[in-house]
Protein backbone atom coordinates (compact mmCIF):
# COMPACT_ATOMS: atom_id res chain seq x y z
CA UNK A 1 0.00 0.00 0.00
CA UNK A 2 1.21 3.39 -1.07
CA UNK A 3 0.11 6.20 1.21
CA UNK A 4 0.51 10.29 0.78
CA UNK A 5 -1.29 13.15 1.93
CA UNK A 6 -2.20 15.47 -0.66
CA UNK A 7 -4.64 18.26 -1.88
CA UNK A 8 -7.91 17.30 -2.44
CA UNK A 9 -10.03 19.00 -5.78
CA UNK A 10 -12.13 20.14 -2.66
CA UNK A 11 -9.46 21.96 -1.01
CA UNK A 12 -8.82 19.90 2.80
CA UNK A 13 -5.68 18.03 2.56
CA UNK A 14 -6.50 14.14 2.91
CA UNK A 15 -4.64 11.37 3.79
CA UNK A 16 -5.08 8.74 0.92
CA UNK A 17 -4.50 5.77 -0.63
CA UNK A 18 -2.32 5.89 -3.63
CA UNK A 19 -3.87 3.27 -6.68
CA UNK A 20 -3.46 3.41 -10.21
CA UNK A 21 -2.58 7.02 -10.37
CA UNK A 22 -5.77 7.63 -8.02
CA UNK A 23 -5.98 9.15 -4.78
CA UNK A 24 -8.67 7.72 -2.46
CA UNK A 25 -9.26 10.19 0.29
CA UNK A 26 -9.48 7.83 3.70
CA UNK A 27 -8.86 10.86 6.30
CA UNK A 28 -9.17 14.27 5.84
CA UNK A 29 -5.85 16.36 7.68
CA UNK A 30 -6.66 18.70 10.71
CA UNK A 31 -4.81 21.96 10.28
CA UNK A 32 -4.66 21.99 13.51
CA UNK A 33 -1.38 22.74 14.88
CA UNK A 34 0.68 19.09 15.68
CA UNK A 35 -1.96 16.89 14.75
CA UNK A 36 -0.81 14.06 12.27
CA UNK A 37 -3.41 11.43 10.78
CA UNK A 38 -0.91 8.81 9.98
CA UNK A 39 1.26 8.89 13.22
CA UNK A 40 -2.31 9.15 14.86
CA UNK A 41 -3.81 6.16 13.07
CA UNK A 42 -0.71 4.01 13.73
CA UNK A 43 -1.10 4.30 17.25
CA UNK A 44 -4.67 3.52 17.66
CA UNK A 45 -3.78 0.34 15.08
CA UNK A 46 -6.35 1.79 12.13
CA UNK A 47 -6.43 -0.94 9.44
CA UNK A 48 -5.37 1.88 6.44
CA UNK A 49 -6.19 -0.64 3.68
CA UNK A 50 -9.22 -1.39 4.63
CA UNK A 51 -10.75 2.06 5.97
CA UNK A 52 -13.94 3.13 3.89
CA UNK A 53 -12.57 5.88 1.29
CA UNK A 54 -14.80 9.44 2.85
CA UNK A 55 -14.81 11.08 -0.84
CA UNK A 56 -14.53 9.96 -4.32
CA UNK A 57 -11.22 9.32 -5.95
CA UNK A 58 -9.15 11.72 -7.84
CA UNK A 59 -6.20 12.17 -9.76
CA UNK A 60 -3.04 12.31 -8.67
CA UNK A 61 -1.30 13.94 -11.21
CA UNK A 62 -1.31 17.23 -10.84
CA UNK A 63 -2.16 17.07 -7.32
CA UNK A 64 -0.17 19.19 -4.46
CA UNK A 65 1.73 16.90 -2.18
CA UNK A 66 2.15 17.34 1.57
CA UNK A 67 4.61 15.89 3.69
CA UNK A 68 3.34 11.93 4.37
CA UNK A 69 3.97 12.60 8.31
CA UNK A 70 4.06 16.42 9.35
CA UNK A 71 4.32 16.03 13.26
CA UNK A 72 6.19 12.52 14.03
CA UNK A 73 7.25 12.13 17.97
CA UNK A 74 10.58 12.01 16.76
CA UNK A 75 12.93 11.87 13.82
CA UNK A 76 16.06 10.21 14.42
CA UNK A 77 19.06 10.21 12.05
CA UNK A 78 21.85 8.58 11.70
CA UNK A 79 24.91 9.51 11.02
CA UNK A 80 28.31 7.61 8.66
CA UNK A 81 26.16 4.69 8.32
CA UNK A 82 27.22 3.77 4.55
CA UNK A 83 30.55 2.33 3.74
CA UNK A 84 31.01 4.30 0.70
CA UNK A 85 30.49 7.55 2.08
CA UNK A 86 32.87 6.70 5.20
CA UNK A 87 35.08 6.04 2.49
CA UNK A 88 35.03 9.52 0.31
CA UNK A 89 35.28 11.40 3.87
CA UNK A 90 38.16 9.29 4.70
CA UNK A 91 36.19 8.26 8.22
CA UNK A 92 37.31 5.12 10.15
CA UNK A 93 34.00 2.88 9.94
CA UNK A 94 32.01 3.99 13.61
CA UNK A 95 32.14 1.02 15.91
CA UNK A 96 27.94 2.01 16.68
CA UNK A 97 25.35 3.96 15.16
CA UNK A 98 26.05 7.82 15.55
CA UNK A 99 22.82 8.98 16.38
CA UNK A 100 21.72 12.76 16.08
CA UNK A 101 17.69 14.22 15.88
CA UNK A 102 15.97 16.46 13.66
CA UNK A 103 12.84 18.43 14.65
CA UNK A 104 9.38 18.66 13.32
CA UNK A 105 9.72 22.42 12.33
CA UNK A 106 12.44 21.26 9.62
CA UNK A 107 9.20 19.07 7.89
CA UNK A 108 8.13 20.02 4.44
CA UNK A 109 6.78 17.89 1.61
CA UNK A 110 7.25 17.11 -2.16
CA UNK A 111 7.65 20.51 -4.25
CA UNK A 112 8.07 22.81 -1.21
CA UNK A 113 11.07 25.11 -1.44
CA UNK A 114 14.08 24.27 0.78
CA UNK A 115 14.67 28.17 2.11
CA UNK A 116 17.62 29.66 4.40
CA UNK A 117 19.28 32.77 4.40
CA UNK A 118 22.83 33.45 2.95
CA UNK A 119 23.75 34.96 6.06
CA UNK A 120 23.04 32.14 7.98
CA UNK A 121 25.23 29.18 5.91
CA UNK A 122 26.97 29.05 2.83
CA UNK A 123 27.13 25.22 2.67
CA UNK A 124 24.09 23.92 2.71
CA UNK A 125 24.55 19.78 1.44
CA UNK A 126 22.18 17.33 0.16
CA UNK A 127 21.55 13.32 1.69
CA UNK A 128 19.41 11.50 0.32
CA UNK A 129 17.98 8.52 3.10
CA UNK A 130 15.69 5.70 3.03
CA UNK A 131 13.23 6.93 5.95
CA UNK A 132 11.50 3.78 8.30
CA UNK A 133 8.54 4.44 9.72
CA UNK A 134 7.94 2.68 12.71
CA UNK A 135 4.17 1.15 13.45
CA UNK A 136 3.83 -0.01 16.79
CA UNK A 137 5.59 0.99 19.97
CA UNK A 138 9.01 -1.29 20.64
CA UNK A 139 11.18 -1.41 23.09
CA UNK A 140 14.47 -3.87 23.53
CA UNK A 141 14.11 -5.56 20.19
CA UNK A 142 16.02 -8.52 19.06
CA UNK A 143 17.77 -7.70 15.80
CA UNK A 144 16.17 -10.72 13.86
CA UNK A 145 12.69 -9.13 15.03
CA UNK A 146 12.98 -5.29 14.78
CA UNK A 147 11.62 -5.29 11.15
CA UNK A 148 8.52 -6.31 12.48
CA UNK A 149 8.32 -2.82 13.93
CA UNK A 150 8.48 -1.24 10.84
CA UNK A 151 5.19 0.23 9.12
CA UNK A 152 6.81 1.60 6.15
CA UNK A 153 9.38 3.62 4.06
CA UNK A 154 9.74 6.78 3.16
CA UNK A 155 12.87 9.00 1.49
CA UNK A 156 13.92 11.89 3.80
CA UNK A 157 16.61 14.07 2.56
CA UNK A 158 18.65 15.31 5.60
CA UNK A 159 19.94 19.38 4.54
CA UNK A 160 22.17 20.03 6.26
CA UNK A 161 24.58 23.01 6.87
CA UNK A 162 27.76 22.33 6.67
CA UNK A 163 29.30 25.15 8.22
CA UNK A 164 26.90 25.63 11.38
CA UNK A 165 27.71 21.89 11.91
CA UNK A 166 31.32 22.18 12.20
CA UNK A 167 31.53 25.47 13.67
CA UNK A 168 29.13 23.69 16.77
CA UNK A 169 30.48 20.32 16.91
CA UNK A 170 27.03 18.81 16.98
CA UNK A 171 24.14 18.47 14.86
CA UNK A 172 21.16 19.65 15.93
CA UNK A 173 21.26 23.29 14.88
CA UNK A 174 22.46 22.66 11.08
CA UNK A 175 19.93 19.79 10.61
CA UNK A 176 16.92 21.45 11.64
CA UNK A 177 16.82 24.90 10.37
CA UNK A 178 13.19 25.47 9.32
CA UNK A 179 12.58 23.26 5.83
CA UNK A 180 15.66 21.43 6.00
CA UNK A 181 13.71 17.49 6.03
CA UNK A 182 12.13 16.97 3.09
CA UNK A 183 9.88 13.98 3.38
CA UNK A 184 8.04 11.77 1.45
CA UNK A 185 6.40 12.01 -1.18
CA UNK A 186 4.86 8.69 -0.36
CA UNK A 187 5.05 6.44 2.44
CA UNK A 188 4.74 2.90 1.29
CA UNK A 189 4.06 -0.37 3.47
CA UNK A 190 7.01 -2.32 4.16
CA UNK A 191 5.28 -5.92 2.68
CA UNK A 192 5.48 -3.95 -0.83
CA UNK A 193 9.17 -3.21 -0.12
CA UNK A 194 11.04 -6.53 0.87
CA UNK A 195 14.47 -6.49 1.77
CA UNK A 196 15.50 -2.32 2.89
CA UNK A 197 18.76 -3.48 2.34
CA UNK A 198 18.56 -3.85 -1.88
CA UNK A 199 17.46 -0.94 -2.79
CA UNK A 200 19.41 1.89 -5.43
CA UNK A 201 19.34 5.11 -3.98
CA UNK A 202 20.29 8.47 -5.74
CA UNK A 203 20.21 12.24 -6.02
CA UNK A 204 20.20 14.46 -8.61
CA UNK A 205 21.31 18.17 -8.52
CA UNK A 206 19.88 20.14 -11.54
CA UNK A 207 19.21 16.88 -13.22
CA UNK A 208 23.12 15.55 -12.80
CA UNK A 209 23.42 12.91 -10.63
CA UNK A 210 25.50 12.95 -8.01
CA UNK A 211 24.74 10.03 -5.68
CA UNK A 212 24.50 6.69 -6.41
CA UNK A 213 24.41 3.87 -4.33
CA UNK A 214 22.55 1.49 -2.67
CA UNK A 215 21.04 0.51 0.95
CA UNK A 216 23.56 -2.60 0.79
CA UNK A 217 26.20 -0.56 1.56
CA UNK A 218 24.40 0.67 4.58
CA UNK A 219 27.44 0.03 7.50
CA UNK A 220 24.35 -0.89 10.22
CA UNK A 221 21.04 -2.65 8.64
CA UNK A 222 18.18 -1.39 8.95
CA UNK A 223 16.89 -3.69 11.50
CA UNK A 224 20.22 -2.84 13.76
CA UNK A 225 19.71 0.26 13.93
CA UNK A 226 15.87 -0.16 15.31
CA UNK A 227 17.21 -2.74 17.47
CA UNK A 228 19.97 -0.36 18.81
CA UNK A 229 18.01 2.67 19.11
CA UNK A 230 15.13 0.97 21.05
CA UNK A 231 17.35 -0.44 23.80
CA UNK A 232 17.73 3.42 24.31
CA UNK A 233 14.05 4.51 23.92
CA UNK A 234 11.04 3.50 23.21
CA UNK A 235 10.20 4.01 19.77
CA UNK A 236 6.80 5.31 19.10
CA UNK A 237 3.96 4.58 16.36
CA UNK A 238 5.12 7.23 13.26
CA UNK A 239 8.36 7.70 14.41
CA UNK A 240 10.91 8.25 11.86
CA UNK A 241 14.14 6.95 11.15
CA UNK A 242 16.47 8.10 8.82
CA UNK A 243 19.39 6.03 8.26
CA UNK A 244 22.40 7.64 6.48
CA UNK A 245 23.73 8.73 3.38
CA UNK A 246 25.53 7.23 0.77
CA UNK A 247 28.84 8.49 -0.77
CA UNK A 248 28.62 11.81 -3.17
CA UNK A 249 27.30 14.68 -0.76
CA UNK A 250 28.54 17.96 -1.67
CA UNK A 251 31.09 18.91 0.57
CA UNK A 252 33.09 15.57 -0.22
CA UNK A 253 33.43 16.74 -3.51
CA UNK A 254 35.97 18.64 -5.40
CA UNK A 255 34.81 21.25 -5.59
CA UNK A 256 32.41 21.20 -3.26
CA UNK A 257 28.94 21.53 -4.42
CA UNK A 258 26.38 23.09 -2.07
CA UNK A 259 23.14 24.33 -3.11
CA UNK A 260 22.20 27.45 -4.24
CA UNK A 261 19.21 29.42 -5.13
CA UNK A 262 17.25 28.07 -7.90
CA UNK A 263 19.04 24.71 -7.32
CA UNK A 264 16.77 21.72 -7.90
CA UNK A 265 17.70 18.72 -6.15
CA UNK A 266 15.30 15.37 -6.47
CA UNK A 267 16.06 12.70 -3.68
CA UNK A 268 15.26 9.33 -5.29
CA UNK A 269 14.94 5.60 -3.89
CA UNK A 270 13.87 2.57 -5.54
CA UNK A 271 9.83 1.58 -5.19
CA UNK A 272 9.58 4.67 -3.43
CA UNK A 273 9.75 7.43 -6.04
CA UNK A 274 11.35 10.91 -6.08
CA UNK A 275 11.44 13.38 -3.71
CA UNK A 276 11.43 16.63 -5.70
CA UNK A 277 12.67 20.31 -3.87
CA UNK A 278 13.31 23.74 -5.08
CA UNK A 279 15.83 25.91 -3.30
CA UNK A 280 15.37 29.33 -2.55
CA UNK A 281 18.23 31.18 -0.39
CA UNK A 282 16.20 34.49 1.03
Amino acid sequence: MRLARVVSPEGPTVLARLDDGQAVPIVTCSARFASDELRDALAADVDLGSIDPIGESFPVAGASWRAPLCFPQKILAIGLNYADHAREAQLEIPSNPMLFTKFTNAIIGPDEPIRYRRTDSEEVDYECELAVVIGHRARNLAVEHALDAVYGYTICNDISARDAQFSDGQFSRAKSFDTFCPLGPVVVTADEIGDPQALGIRTRVNGHTVQDSTTAEMIFSVAELIAYLSRFMTLEPGDVIATGTPAGVGMARTPPLYLGDGDVVEAEIDRLGVLRNPVAVI
